[in-house]
């Protein structure tokens, strides 16, 4: 999640296990589940919805 604030998204809500991050000019949300290890899929999914690279990630990973 720290990462895609980073970026400039944001929490929009929370609902069960699931955390919904939103930014303006992106056409999707982000939608995080809340658990101890979240699967790479999920990573994968949420970086190309996001609109960023690989690169990116972990240019972002090593600043936070």
């Amino acid at each position: 999640m720290r990462i895609f604030e980073e970026a400039g998204f944001h929490v929009t809500r929370t609902k069960g296990d699931h955390v919904v991050m939103v930014k303006t000019k992106s056409p999707r949300p982000l939608v995080i589940p809340k658990w101890e290890n979240v699967p790479v899929f999920i990573i994968k999914n949420n970086l190309r919805s996001a609109g960023l690279t690989r690169e990116q990630f972990f240019e972002i990973l090593a600043k936070v």
